[in-house]
C-alpha cells in the first residue's frame, strides 16, 4: 500500500509539468493566431481605405469643385481666359512643389530630365530659362476648367500642376506646367489617377478615335476629338507632352505639324505605375 502511495506521489509532478507545457504552447498558438487575425484586419482596412474610401472622398471633393466653378461662372461675367499667362503658346508656370520645396512625383508621365516643354520654360535654353529656374516655385493648384468626356460619363475639375497631394489625390485632373492652355496652339497636357483617389482616368483606355472631349473655362468651351491612343510607353517619355507631341520611345505615335492638341496621361496597367497610357486629341471647335 505504501509503495502505491509513494508511486502516485512521484508521478504527480510529472503530470502537472506536462500540462503546464501544453498550456504554454496553447497560449503561444492563441497569441500567434490573434496577431495574424489582427494583421489581416489591418491590411483589409488599408485596402478598403485605399480602394474605396479615397475614391469616395476624392469624387465628392471633385464634384463640389465642379459645382463651385459653375456657380462662380454664372455669377461672374467672363473677364478673359483663366489659363496662366502665355508666352509663345506655352504656359509660363512653375511646377507644383510639395513641402520643403521639392517637386512631388505625379505618378503619371514624368517630365523630368528636360526643361522644355514641361518645367516652366517657354522654349528652353537662354537667359530667360536660367532666370525661370532661379525663381522659387510658387504652388498654385486652383481649378480653372472642367473636363468632360461623354463616352466615359466623366466630369472632373482641371487644376494647375500635377502634384499628388494638392491636385491628383483630390480627384482633380492636373495640367502639366509649361504646356499650352486650353484651346491654344500647342499641347494642353493633362494627368490623372487611374486607380484610387477618384480615379478620373481609369477608363481612358476605352477612348477611340472620333470620341469627343470638352474643356470648359469661364469664357469658352473647347471641343477636342480623340485622334490617337498610345497604349503603353515609358514613364519618362517626355515627348508625349511636348508642343508637337511625339513619343520618344515609340516614334510611330505622335505628330509632325503644329496644332492645338489635348493630351491625357495616366498609369498603366491598372494598379501599377510601370508604364504610361497616352490619349491625344485635336481641337475641332470653340464655343
Amino acid at each position: 500500500m505504501r509503495d502505491r502511495v509513494r508511486e502516485r506521489r512521484e508521478r504527480v509532478p510529472v503530470v502537472v509539468q506536462g500540462r503546464g507545457r501544453r498550456r504554454t504552447g496553447a497560449r503561444v498558438l492563441w497569441a500567434a493566431a490573434e496577431t495574424v487575425v489582427t494583421c489581416g484586419v489591418v491590411v483589409l482596412l488599408l485596402v478598403v481605405h485605399q480602394l474605396w474610401w479615397t475614391n469616395q472622398q476624392a469624387r465628392a471633393e471633385a464634384r463640389e469643385q465642379v459645382s463651385v466653378l459653375e456657380r462662380e461662372w454664372e455669377i461672374s461675367p467672363p473677364g478673359g481666359e483663366e489659363s496662366p499667362p502665355v508666352e509663345g503658346g506655352v504656359v509660363g508656370e512653375a511646377e507644383d512643389v510639395g513641402e520643403g520645396g521639392e517637386s512631388e512625383p505625379s505618378g503619371e508621365v514624368e517630365p523630368s530630365g528636360e526643361r522644355d516643354p514641361v518645367e516652366g520654360s517657354a522654349g528652353g535654353g537662354g537667359a530667360a530659362s536660367r532666370r525661370d529656374r532661379a525663381r522659387p516655385a510658387v504652388p498654385d493648384s486652383r481649378a480653372f476648367a472642367i473636363l468632360r468626356i461623354p463616352r466615359l460619363g466623366l466630369t472632373a475639375p482641371v487644376a494647375r500642376g500635377i502634384s499628388k497631394r494638392s491636385v491628383l489625390d483630390k480627384g482633380y485632373v492636373g495640367h502639366y506646367p509649361g504646356t499650352a492652355g486650353p484651346g491654344l496652339p500647342g499641347n494642353f497636357a493633362l494627368a490623372g489617377h487611374r486607380n484610387t483617389h477618384g480615379e478620373p482616368f481609369r477608363y481612358i483606355n476605352r477612348l477611340r478615335p472620333g470620341d469627343e472631349i470638352s474643356v470648359r473655362t469661364r469664357s469658352r468651351t473647347y471641343t477636342y476629338r480623340v485622334d490617337q491612343v498610345l497604349p503603353r510607353t515609358a514613364p519618362r517619355d517626355v515627348g508625349v507632352v511636348r508642343a508637337v507631341p511625339r513619343s520618344l520611345v515609340k516614334p510611330s505615335y505622335g505628330y509632325d505639324d503644329p496644332g492645338a492638341y489635348l493630351t491625357l496621361t495616366t498609369c498603366t496597367p491598372e494598379f501599377s505605375s510601370a508604364y504610361r497610357l497616352v490619349v491625344w486629341a485635336k481641337l475641332v471647335s470653340t464655343a
